[in-house]
């Protein structure tokens, strides 16, 4: 992650790149297509159903492997699972594995079984064992999540379809970033969310 830039006084928050950072809230919605017992999808649009983001992957592979594409199909992100747990993920720029390209570590919380929670944690850190970021979902009925950088909120999840988050074949999320997020980064977060459910 960059040192914070300012765009119009909002500061951008930039992992995946600058063009995925504006300086005003956003709103998406995440669909996920699941096609038969192995392959995965999901598309993030904007609330005019523009796409923007697409996010494919395998159940049939030892360890779980998503690759982020922008909407004309290049690579931006990939998100792997470090162990067949499910309790590990890393989250690389393009199609990389290199140490180089790690953007963050994500792991389910051991502190929260009953409630789900995601640390994220950041490379070059001084302390890399204090989570930058923490996705935190609630236990009303509304399966609402939220994405934490320390106190501040910066983005919001509600799922739009009964039952838990996203464990159908076809399942949507309405996300809220805040202004100077990076919408990539955190549809990353989603992702991995998503798969741990």
């Amino acid at each position: 992650m960059a040192a914070a830039k300012m765009v119009y006084g909002v500061p951008m928050i930039s992992f995946a790149g600058d063009k995925f950072c504006v300086p005003y809230p956003v709103e998406l919605i995440v669909k996920k297509n699941q096609h038969g017992l192995s392959d995965v999808r999901y598309e993030v649009s904007d609330v005019n159903g523009n796409l923007l983001l697409q996010v494919d992957g395998s159940y049939m592979t030892l360890y779980r492997k998503r690759v982020m594409r922008n909407s004309a199909g290049f690579p931006i992100l990939t998100i792997r699972e470090k162990a067949i747990t499910g309790k590990k993920w890393t989250v690389h720029g393009g199609v990389s594995s290199e140490t180089s390209q790690l953007l963050s570590t994500l792991q389910r919380s051991r502190f929260l079984p009953m409630k789900t929670r995601l640390d994220v944690f950041l490379p070059g850190s001084i302390d890399e064992d204090i989570s930058k970021f923490q996705v935190v979902g609630s236990n009303s009925p509304s399966l609402s999540y939220r994405v934490y950088k320390g106190d501040t909120i910066v983005a919001e999840m509600n799922c739009l379809s009964k039952g838990s988050i996203c464990q159908g074949k076809k399942e949507s999320l309405r996300v809220k970033v805040q202004s100077g997020m990076d919408y990539a980064f955190i549809v990353a977060l989603i992702i991995v969310l998503v798969e741990c459910e």
